[in-house]
Formats: structure tokens, C-alpha cells, sequence
């Protein structure tokens, strides 16, 4: 198979075109050419003036391969296609006895989940939260009755944290072995659209990912796995250094010499119990800070220009960084174009934000973290669990902030920036809910965060004018935007000191989204195969 990349296109030519301008590219006559497969499409929008193009990498079935390839041997954008098929590590005996046990089925436990169950290996999966229908119930009843359900919300039950959120499926992680592309197939087999196979940034929503996983967890029954929703792991199996197994919060035992910890960054009762049994873990950076929402409109003007409202580009998204002279790093985080910001708290008496978008993106507003990078060194020093610790006091803030009902403390950028507590809003109207109170945010975050985002707003507005626009909405607070410690794992992917445990995806400070969490998920299966087979 060959592969083409670099191949542009104008933006609104027509479906047929790909195939004739293959055929000029190599030179070849159309019946040379066998078929053809679309890998990526993207596009360069840097450059404001210039025509917008698609630019494609295709791989391609020709009639003479070996032909083309000495003829385009000094041509980088012309070569043999890259070998991006999983292969699996093997498949469980029959009478195999054992079952693997993953604990949480967010994106990470669902992928590891379903290869197990590929593979065989019949897991056992314990989810402390609730199906995701009846989970999106109560998530609803916090946004709307101001009622939270701390083990049915945003950050627990089927599906995980990313089922609420934008859907995106993009990563930054090194992945030589493409389990990022087996991760795209699965959801494409589970009802996701075949566009993110090949598009730059794609994404979900939240509407499409419910499905989805039920999807995913239909077939994981389906080849003899089990999940157990309600079930709540409180407690460790040990025998000195080997794990055994794990205690569920009703008293049962699951006895079990392969457990993954599939958890949350949110799970810290779980983290608190991992540490008072010794499993090893420290303290890793995270960030703080707020959610800004703009007029979609204004977003897609800056980053588009001509091209704003383009039916095949969507909502425009943009990445912002910002070093702030106080030493201080200041980025945007988990951008949602056209979406809402979410109250996503899972304990009582605290606020927390996070963004949300559905597949077409199209709600009035855009939204984006703004956070500024911590360190355990310098901002909560005290051990592994500090960072929890931190959290946990800037969450009961917000909720005061806020007036104590689960409405989020808020503020005018232009007030935030001008240090003046806000009294009215302007023509951007927040999406949050249950609802905001307006106030000065700068009580909510410690000095050096508040310093360093009032300094990076107006050097956003220089690469996206009207980023500081004074009316935009800056909401209270974004504190979990990645796990604050790091369950430590080895090579061969088990705890530093706790055989038989396999900490995984976000929450053990091992992923962050959802694609490099399903990465992470895979990757933690194959390391449980070759434990059960004997590969190690």
C-alpha cells in the first residue's frame, strides 16, 4: 500500500475531485489506480489572506506499487503506507479460572474492559456510579434542581468524565504502536461517524457518546464480560506485596490477582484508600483557573476570517499559551466551540466547571478553560495526597463564592481585569447552570494565579481580537483539569510495590482526555494478557 500526503485541495471542491488528483499526483492512468482510503484531512488556517485549502494524506492500492515507489524515491510526500493494524497480544485458555477485574469504566476502563473481553479473558468490571442513562438523569438534576447524586454526576458512572464533555478525540501522546487508531475503530463500530478516522480534531459529543457506550458495553457482555454498576471498591485484598483482589463497599469480596484501577481524577475516597494501604503514589502537576465564554461568532471571525461560518470547517477552536512575568504559565484547556459550561462537582458543598459540547457544536457560546500550571514543589508541598488536599479547599470557596446552592462565583473580564467586582452582565449571557453569581473572582485562587491570568488576557487579545472583550464571561473554578498525583507504575505496568495491581488511565496521572486514556486502557489490557499468559 502507498501512501500520499501533502495533497491539497480548494476547501469547497467536489467529492469526485480526490480521485483524479491522485491519479495526477503519480502520473498513473485511473485504471492504475485500484482504490484509495482517506487517513487525514486538515487544514492551515494560520496565514489570514491566504485561500483556505484541505490538505489530505491518502492511502492508496495501485497496480505496479514497487514501480512507483523507485519513481518517487527522493519524493518525502510519496511512500510506502505505514502498517497501523492492531495485533493482538493473545487470547486466554480454555479453563482459564481467573477473571481480571477493572475498577471504573470511564473511556480507560472501557477499553481495557473490551480487549480483555476480546482477548478472552471474561473481566469483572466495577463501576461505582450508574448506567449512562440513568447517570444523565442525575447529572440534569444538578444542572436544573440544583440536587447532586455524589456517586451519579459528571465525573462518576458509565462512560467517565468524557461523556460530558466536548468528545474530543485528539491526542499529543506518542503512540508508535497506533492504539490511537484502534481506539477511533471501535468507536466508529460503536456508532461514532466515520469522519473521525480522518479529520485533524475530531470529536463526539455528548449526545453520540451515550450511545456509544452502551454499545461498547453490550459487546463486552457479549463475550462474557460482566459490569456491575453501584459497585463501590472500598478496600484491597493483600498478601504482603501481592494483590489478591478487592473489598466492595457492601462487604463482598472479588478475588482476583489481575486488577486495574481504571480511575477518575475525581475518585479521591479511592485515592485516600490506595495511600492508607501503602500503594505507592506522589504528588504530579495540575492546573487552576476559570472558564471564559465568547460569541461563537467572534471566535470563528478571528480564527477563520473570510471563511467564518464555513459548513465544512464548523465551529473554529483555538490553543493559547502565555508566560506570565511572575514565572507563571498561563493556557487555554479543553476548548468547546459552541458549547456550555457544566457544573461538574461530584462532592457536596464544593463548585467545579468544566466544558461541554455535542457533536454539531452549534450553542451561542464558545468556552475554555484558562488555567495557570502548578507544581507540588512549590504550591502544595506535604506528600501525594496535598494536591487533593488544595482542591478540595478551592472547591468549598467557589461554592461559598457562589452563594451556597451550587450556582458558580463569576465575573466580566473586563471587571476581572480592572480588579472590580462585577454587578451586571453584559451582552454575553453564561451557559452555566445551575446559575452564576456575580462577584470578584480574585478571592477564589491564590495570588499568583489571579496575577498571572489578569496578565494573560490582554496578550490573548493579540492573537484573537476581542479575547478581552470586557463583557466575556470568566466562570469559577476549573480545578480538575488532570489527577494531582500519580499512582507509579512499572514496566511492566504493575504498582511500584503492589503486584497484581495495574494503575491506568487518568486518574493514576496516566492520560488526559479521552483518546489517551482509551490508549491507556489498551495498553493496560495487553499488560494484564501477558501477565495471565505467561509473557512477562
Amino acid at each position: 500500500m502507498l501512501r500520499i500526503t501533502e495533497l491539497k485541495l480548494p476547501l469547497d471542491h467536489a467529492d469526485e475531485a480526490l480521485r483524479p488528483a491522485i491519479v495526477q499526483r503519480l502520473g498513473i492512468a485511473d485504471a492504475d489506480l485500484l482504490d484509495f482510503t482517506l487517513f487525514k484531512r486538515s487544514y492551515d488556517a494560520r496565514k489570514k489572506n491566504s485561500e483556505l485549502q484541505f490538505i489530505y494524506t491518502l492511502d492508496l492500492n495501485v497496480r505496479d506499487e514497487a514501480a512507483l515507489l523507485a519513481k518517487f524515491a527522493d519524493d518525502r510526500n510519496v511512500g510506502p503506507a505505514p502498517d497501523v493494524s492492531y495485533k493482538v497480544v493473545g487470547h486466554a485458555p480454555e479453563g482459564l479460572t481467573e477473571r481480571p477485574v477493572v475498577v471504573g469504566f470511564g473511556p480507560c476502563g472501557i477499553f481495557a474492559g473490551l480487549l480483555l473481553a476480546q482477548m478472552g479473558f471474561r473481566p469483572i468490571v466495577l463501576e461505582r456510579g450508574k448506567e449512562v442513562r440513568q447517570r444523565t438523569k442525575d447529572t440534569w438534576g444538578l444542572w436544573r434542581k440544583s440536587v447532586l447524586n455524589p456517586e451519579s454526576n459528571v465525573q462518576f458512572g458509565e462512560g467517565g468524565a468524557g461523556t460530558f464533555s466536548d468528545g474530543k478525540l485528539y491526542s499529543q501522546i506518542k503512540d508508535p504502536l497506533h492504539h490511537g487508531r484502534k481506539v477511533l475503530h471501535e468507536f466508529v463500530k460503536a456508532g461514532a461517524p466515520e469522519e473521525i478516522l480522518y479529520v485533524s480534531k475530531p470529536h463526539i459529543g455528548t449526545f453520540r457518546l451515550t450511545g456509544m457506550v452502551e454499545t461498547m458495553r453490550q459487546e463486552i457482555e457479549a463475550l462474557g464480560g460482566e459490569i456491575r454498576f453501584e459497585h463501590k471498591v472500598t478496600d484491597l485484598l493483600i498478601d504482603g506485596e501481592q494483590l489478591h483482589g478487592v473489598v466492595l463497599e457492601n462487604g463482598e469480596q472479588i478475588a482476583s490477582r489481575h486488577v486495574v484501577m481504571a480511575l477518575g481524577h475525581s475518585a479521591r475516597d479511592t485515592f485516600r484508600m490506595l495511600h492508607a494501604r501503602g500503594v505507592f503514589m506522589e504528588a504530579k502537576p495540575f492546573s487552576i483557573g476559570f472558564r471564559i465564554e465568547h460569541p461563537q461568532g467572534l471566535i470563528d471571525q478571528a480564527r477563520l476570517g473570510k471563511y467564518a461560518g464555513h459548513p465544512k470547517l464548523g465551529a473554529a477552536d483555538y490553543k493559547l499559551v502565555h508566560h506570565a512575568k511572575n514565572g507563571r504559565s498561563v493556557y487555554s484547556f479543553c476548548m468547546c466551540p459552541g458549547g456550555t459550561v457544566v457544573a461538574a462537582t461530584s462532592e457536596p458543598g464544593r463548585v467545579v466547571t468544566n466544558g461541554m459540547s455535542q457533536y454539531s457544536r452549534n450553542e451561542r457560546n464558545a468556552n475554555s478553560g484558562i488555567v495557570v500550571g502548578i507544581t507540588p514543589e512549590v504550591d502544595y508541598p506535604g506528600g501525594p495526597l496535598a494536591g487533593i488536599e488544595l482542591q478540595e479547599q478551592l472547591e468549598s470557596k467557589a461554592y461559598l463564592l457562589g452563594g451556597s446552592n451550587y450556582q458558580a462565583p463569576a465575573q466580566l473580564v473586563g471587571d476581572f481585569i480592572a480588579n472590580t467586582p462585577s454587578t451586571a452582565l453584559g451582552e454575553v449571557e453564561p451557559s452555566y447552570k445551575p446559575g452564576v453569581s456575580l462577584g470578584d473572582l480574585a478571592l477564589s485562587l491564590p495570588d499568583f494565579a489571579i496575577e498571572a491570568i489578569r496578565e494573560a488576557l490582554p496578550a490573548f487579545d493579540k492573537q484573537i481580537r476581542g479575547f478581552a472583550r470586557a463583557d466575556a464571561i470568566l466562570t469559577g473554578i476549573e480545578t480538575r483539569t488532570s489527577s494531582p498525583l500519580r499512582i507509579t507504575r512499572g514496566a511492566d505496568y504493575q504498582s511500584l510495590n503492589m503486584k497484581g495491581l495495574f494503575p491506568a488511565g487518568e486518574g493514576a496521572g496516566y492520560a488526559g482526555g479521552i483518546l489517551s486514556a482509551g490508549v491507556d486502557g489498551i495498553r493496560i489490557a495487553e499488560a494484564v494478557a501477558r501477565s495471565m499468559l505467561g509473557l512477562d
